[in-house]
């Protein structure tokens, strides 16, 4: 009875998951239905954008909650895996197997199958609406191409000026007509009345704010500059100055409230009312810009570093396009959606008309748009000639030639947009022309946008930091500003067309990752790696700093052999570290192996000596031939051993320069180690004495010379040695052990000065070589005919004083041998 009840309870566990997930299983047969419909209209491309695009996001969600609904199971499917593996491989064909364990696998298998449906069927249906979701991209880009291919007429035509003219005329009266009915309503005065008070102080608000707003914060900023000892000037003027476009704008806004609080308006000059803000933010933000990358005050350093050279020009041109581009924004958001009612009465036209009132639409906006386009390319023009001959001022240190560089860049290709928009708007390519000339103006504000923005940041460190010369070389406002510009890129891509839906599906695909190997790596599993190899990392580094304070020093381990622990504690903690991250990360490796495998060979050929000095490191760090702090000499460098790591050595000479030594040299090259052990060394110092010097009172004042330094050691006891009989002297040597051999070169000076010193006491001469000299034709040098034979060598003494060295001459040994051939 017990044995069923525990196969009860085990397969209730196991059932109740599978339970659970057809509770929670999404409704495959409404995603049927969505899909056929999409599919359908996508394939009759009949449907109008913004439909597609509510199909789409529709699309989008079932896409996501099939995606959560693949990992059903997830935790059942691992464990009844592992059962079969625990009941080990299944037999080959032919052999025979246990009939339990058989009938167990097959149980086993069956349950895995059912667990993994689920899944299955969710991986099916998320990737027919990934299919579908691409499709109706593709449809939408499509027609957004077709768009801006398609030819309007041509506003250099004159036939399409009465067209405009008509729209302008019908656009005034429908507005003046609309306005006078109102005022002959009495119900809108007493509307009027009631809110007159309300009224009376929004406009009073919004014409001080609208008159004085601007001036007021130019003032304010200006005595903000003005203020040089004043912490956090650059800061808090950026931000005030930034009062110029709110207040304003802000006036706008309240004049708007008051003008829909009279009733005396009607619909269509009550929407011009609502974008009226919009319109004046886009010209007061146009010419904020241009007086923060070209100043009106003179001394102030621009956003984007140019010199003072047109600035005056520089800010009418941002002025210019700011002006551009609201008015385009009026033709776009005002004019063209009611175009077709303005000439076609109101939308009161007949079925058969009302293609000859669309094309006449068509014609009176290309007309309007097409000036505009032309204002606004050659104010972009003279701003790209602006930017380019600014460039060229810039400094030559590396940052100002990346900014000329960049300058130079943006400078060109506005000049080329500037020339082939306004071609292409006169020839009827509206579109075309629209979605080359509007983007640009925006795209240079963004890039000032962007330059401001970067500029604060590195004022707001400055001030932070309290120090002006750390702003430019510090890593925080480096960072960011690239950060800025980063975040910058979405939306220069919406600027120059891109859909909020395609950043979207960019965004979906990167957080699920790209695969590698058969490997998929998301950010979740690469910022999972990060984090826990980084806190690997600190804890290794913990780890070996307390080892290294206060466990190693108590042992009685030299040096070099706390550091080999602590380096291979460190190796070995970022090993463990990396493969801990890499499982806790889901990383699977596996399927990388056959890649490595076909690389592996490749690579061993190009890194063995990279791995032949790894190898070399371990060794060194494992049997320590040397340590770090020895005293070494390694292809004819003598230094101090500073650190040593897998690959290469580091290793300080006396002249205070590092040299890298790959360990491979030092393993298998010659290495003399001279405080290998112990510091004691042995130390030499030659002398020679003159010929007739007593040896013996030599050898005895050497030999208390010697002992008598107190870094000489008495066991063995230093002695002094009577080498032999050289050309100009007799030979001595010092020979003593040290108990520092690093102390040798100032042990060997200071016995030289002793030696100098007790020499001169006792009378003792220390030799110089002589040489005899010897003058070929000397009645050469008195202009003289040359005699028959030349004179005799005079034979020098000794100790005869060396003669004076003159023109021809030649040297020859003490004993009279002649050097050459003596002619």
């Amino acid at each position: 009875m017990r044995i069923w009840l525990q196969t009860f309870l085990l397969l209730l566990v196991l059932a109740l998951p599978v339970a659970a997930q057809d509770e929670v299983a999404p409704d495959y047969k409404a995603f049927d239905k969505l899909s056929t419909q999409v599919e359908k209209a996508v394939s009759e491309a009949t449907m109008s954008d913004a439909k597609l695009n509510e199909l789409r996001a529709e699309m989008v969600k079932w896409r996501a909650t099939l995606t959560e609904a693949q990992s059903a199971n997830t935790d059942q499917i691992t464990t009844v895996k592992n059962q079969l593996a625990a009941l080990g491989p299944a037999p080959e064909e032919g052999a025979t197997e246990d009939e339990a364990i058989a009938k167990r696998r097959t149980e086993l298998s069956e349950q895995l199958a059912k667990l993994q449906a689920p899944g299955i069927t969710a991986t099916e249906a998320a990737s027919r609406a990934d299919s579908t979701i691409r499709a109706i991209d593709k449809l939408i880009r499509e027609r957004q191409a077709d768009k801006m291919l398609r030819l309007s007429p041509s506003a250099a035509n004159p036939v399409n000026w009465p067209a405009a003219a008509s729209l302008l005329r019908w656009m005034g009266e429908w507005i003046y007509d609309e306005t006078r009915w109102r005022f002959t309503q009495p119900i809108n005065f007493d509307e009027l009345r009631n809110n007159a008070p309300v009224i009376l102080g929004l406009v009073l608000m919004a014409l001080v704010l609208l008159a004085r707003g601007r001036r007021w914060m130019v003032r304010l900023t200006d005595f903000l500059l003005s203020k040089t000892a004043m912490r956090g000037r650059g800061v808090i003027s950026a931000l005030v100055s930034l009062g110029q476009v709110i207040l304003p704008t802000f006036g706008a806004i309240l004049l708007t409230i008051a003008l829909k609080q009279t009733s005396l308006f009607g619909p269509i000059l009550t929407e011009l009312f609502e974008i009226a803000p919009t319109l004046l933010f886009t010209v007061m933000m146009a010419w904020w810009l241009g007086t923060r990358i070209f100043p009106m005050r003179g001394g102030v350093e621009s956003a984007l570093k140019l010199g003072e050279e047109g600035r005056a020009e520089g800010r009418i041109h941002a002025l210019s396009l700011g002006l551009a581009l609201a008015t385009h924004q009026l033709v776009l958001l005002w004019v063209a959606p009611r175009a077709e009612n303005f000439l076609g009465g109101a939308g009161n036209v007949a079925a058969d008309k009302a293609q000859a009132v669309a094309e006449r639409a068509d014609a009176a906006l290309s007309v309007l748009q097409a000036p505009l386009q032309i204002f606004a390319a050659i104010a972009l023009f003279r701003m790209a000639q602006l930017l380019r001959r600014q460039s060229r001022n810039t400094s030559e240190n590396e940052e100002g030639v990346f900014r000329r560089k960049l300058l130079s860049w943006l400078g060109t290709a506005l000049i080329l947009i500037a020339l082939a928009a306004p071609v292409l708007g006169t020839i009827g390519y509206i579109s075309a022309a629209d979605a080359l000339i509007w983007p640009a103006v925006l795209t240079l504000g963004l890039f000032a946008t962007v330059a401001i923005l970067q500029r604060f940041i590195a004022e707001l460190y400055v001030t932070i930091a309290r120090g002006e010369d750390v702003r430019r070389d510090a890593l925080i406002p480096v960072l960011g500003g690239f950060l800025i510009s980063l975040a910058s890129l979405p939306v220069l891509a919406l600027v120059w067309g891109a859909r909020v839906e395609d950043l979207i599906e960019l965004w979906t695909a990167f957080k699920n990752g790209v695969s590698v190997g058969g490997v998929r790596i998301s950010p979740t599993s690469f910022i999972t790696f990060a984090v826990v190899f980084g806190i690997g990392y600190a804890l290794t580094r913990a780890f070996q700093g307390a080892l290294k304070t206060t466990i190693l020093p108590k042992t009685k381990l030299d040096k070099g052999g706390q550091n080999a622990i602590t380096s291979g504690i460190g190796y070995l903690g970022l090993f463990l570290a990396a493969l801990i991250a890499i499982s806790t990360a889901g990383i699977d490796l596996s399927s990388l192996a056959i890649v490595a495998g076909a690389l592996s060979v490749g690579i061993g050929f190009g890194l063995q000596t990279i791995v032949q000095n790894f190898v070399s490191g371990i060794i060194l760090l494992i049997e320590r031939p040397i340590s770090e702090g020895d005293w070494i000499e390694v292809g004819g460098q003598h230094g101090i051993v500073k650190n040593i790591s897998v690959r290469s050595t580091v290793v300080e000479t006396f002249d205070r320069t590092d040299v890298i030594v790959p360990n491979a040299d030092l393993i298998s090259g010659t290495v003399t180690n001279w405080t290998r052990g112990n510091k004691t060394g042995r130390l030499i110092v030659p002398v020679g004495v003159a010929y007739g010097t007593d040896t013996r009172k030599v050898e005895k004042i050497l030999t208390e010379i010697a002992q008598a330094h107190p870094l000489v050691m008495m066991t063995p006891a230093p002695y002094a040695l009577f080498r032999g009989f050289g050309a100009d002297s007799m030979d001595f040597e010092i020979r003593a052990i040290l108990s520092d051999v690093n102390f040798k070169l100032s042990v060997m000076s200071e016995m030289n000065h002793q030696i100098a010193e007790r020499f001169a006491e006792h009378g003792i001469e220390i030799p110089f070589a002589q040489r005899d000299i010897w003058i070929k034709n000397p009645e050469t040098l008195l202009g003289q005919a040359p005699e028959a034979k030349p004179p005799a060598p005079v034979a020098a003494s000794p100790n005869k004083t060396p003669t004076e060295l003159g023109p021809m001459a030649r040297l020859s040994d003490n004993d009279g041998t002649e050097d050459g051939d003596g002619r």
